[in-house]
């Protein structure tokens, strides 16, 4: 493809002579490591490094041309193109060279600040159920027609996921379901981007490090539904009792389903019923009343089945499909996942990490009628410190028995950041106790069960690791779990 049929659409500073743009440009790339001769490298800056301090580099290596938002460093010898804007350049490069696969596929986009995870897996297990080839895009991993590959970002870079479009067509696949991150929204990795479906899940307090105030937090959720390009998704799918449901702007035209045990919704639940084998309730929409029955436990589950079927709904599956495709989802991990040594309590290992994260996994233990719940948690380091007596506050309130620990604490003291939840924690008199190490905290919990409690690892979910000032470290609270079950004489 040409220089200038790729940057189609872009908007640059200046223009380029005409024998340049008529050059064969056979890949694109903002990683010059990965530059082959004829590529087009894109230098913007990044969170730790200015992509310009490798335009040489790249061209070294046979790059055909650099383009950026920010001028060429001084010494620079080569082709540079100066654009308005270095990611959304990069974003429209990505969909004119892959020749837009996005406007082809059955493209979902789940936005929120909990339940994007267990939504897409979700929605994902319905398309499948309906015979689709699928791609999965997400915080645990990225899967392409059944292949399983580690995730780098829960959204990553535009020409990632346009390369990912690419294969999965090639693959024979149609459907396509991805988390779009606050993060990758206000960068404008999906700028450009023509989602069929925009799924808004809820949102509460979080990454305020980045986003400064809720206000600018959710105005980025918003760039999902009204986006900065005109490419508004075909659909809204978006939870009705969340107050910031209501706010959210829609499109003239656009199919527009609410979910809740709200009245006012068009997808209502309703008749839940919850133990421990799963969960089960009906759903009507329009005139038609239909039983629901998931191996997911808890309210919050509800609402992320809720969010697939008025998906499904979107693409106009029918309900049989859409009831087997949320009876195939048995499990996600890191989501409220049993770790079982035969025990005579269960121990869960969830990704709460924020405060109504916290509160939720605990209010689903309690929907299970434990004799008491245990809970275990931390805080991470170098994100926003306002959020740590919150959490202290929802473990305390929930819970009959508090281990506080550490979780990724970067480049922070983990005893500082245990002393702001503590400040919250110390507002109840629930039993606790403050551990740095985590795997010493593990082992404490477990100890402190009965038979029929219910012990919360919280915070690290699927992860596995532990980030600390210098280095990271293997560190899975599954692994460790089992394995300390296992001294403890179990299984």
């Amino acid at each position: 493809m040409t220089l200038s049929a790729i940057l189609n659409g872009v908007k640059l500073r200046a223009a380029f002579p005409a024998d340049l743009g008529n050059r064969e440009v056979t890949g694109l790339e903002y990683d010059s490591r990965r530059v082959e001769a004829g590529f087009l490298f894109f230098a913007f800056p990044g969170a730790h490094a200015d992509g310009r301090q490798f335009a040489q580099q790249a061209i070294a290596k046979g790059a055909t041309a650099v383009v950026s938002e920010l001028p060429a460093p001084a010494g620079f010898l080569g082709t540079w193109i100066e654009c308005e804007h270095g990611r959304r350049a990069l974003a429209i490069a990505s969909k004119n060279f892959y020749q837009r696969p996005d406007e082809r596929l059955m493209l979902t986009g789940v936005t929120g600040t909990n339940g994007k995870t267990t939504t897409t897996f979700l929605i994902d297990s319905v398309m499948r159920a309906a015979g689709k080839t699928t791609a999965l895009v997400g915080t645990i991993e990225y899967r392409l027609a059944g292949e399983v590959r580690p995730a780098v970002n829960t959204t990553p870079e535009s020409l990632d996921l346009y390369r990912l479009f690419h294969e999965l067509e090639q693959d024979g696949g149609t459907a396509a379901t991805m988390e779009v991150s606050s993060h990758a929204l206000a960068l404008d990795r999906v700028y450009g981007m023509t989602f069929h479906t925009a799924v808004f899940t809820n949102l509460t307090r979080d990454h305020l490090d980045f986003h400064k105030t809720m206000e600018d937090y959710f105005a980025a959720k918003v760039l999902l539904f009204q986006p900065r390009a005109d490419s508004a998704p075909r659909a809204a799918v978006i939870n009705w009792d969340d107050p910031h449901g209501h706010e959210i702007p829609t499109a003239p035209g656009m199919q527009l389903i609410r979910y809740g045990f709200d009245p006012g919704a068009d997808l209502r639940a309703s008749d839940l019923e919850m133990d421990f084998s799963g969960l089960r309730f009906t759903v009507e929409f329009g005139n038609q009343r239909i039983r629901i029955a998931s191996p997911l436990v808890g309210r919050i589950n509800a609402y992320n089945i809720m969010a697939a079927c008025g998906t499904a709904l979107s693409y106009g599956f029918d309900w049989e499909t859409i009831a087997r495709g949320i009876a195939q989802c048995r499990n996600i991990p890191g989501r409220f996942e049993k770790v079982d040594a035969g025990q005579p309590f269960l121990v869960v290992v969830d990704y709460a990490h924020t405060d109504d994260a916290l509160k939720n996994t605990i209010a689903v233990a309690r929907a299970l009628k434990p004799a008491r719940v245990i809970t275990l948690f931390g805080c991470g380091g170098d994100r926003d410190r306002s959020k740590r007596p919150l959490m202290g506050m929802a473990a305390g309130q929930g819970s009959d028995f508090v281990v506080l620990t550490s979780d990724n604490p970067r480049s922070e003291d983990p005893l500082a950041i245990m002393n702001d939840a503590m400040v919250g924690l110390r507002r109840f008199d629930t039993p606790h106790i403050a551990e740095p190490d985590r795997e010493k905290a593990i082992r404490t919990a477990l100890k402190e069960a009965k038979p029929n409690d219910i012990v919360i690892l919280a915070g690290k979910g699927h992860e596995t690791y532990q980030v600390l000032k210098d280095r990271v470290i293997h560190f899975d609270d599954r692994e460790t779990a089992r394995a300390i079950l296992r001294e403890l004489g179990h299984g």
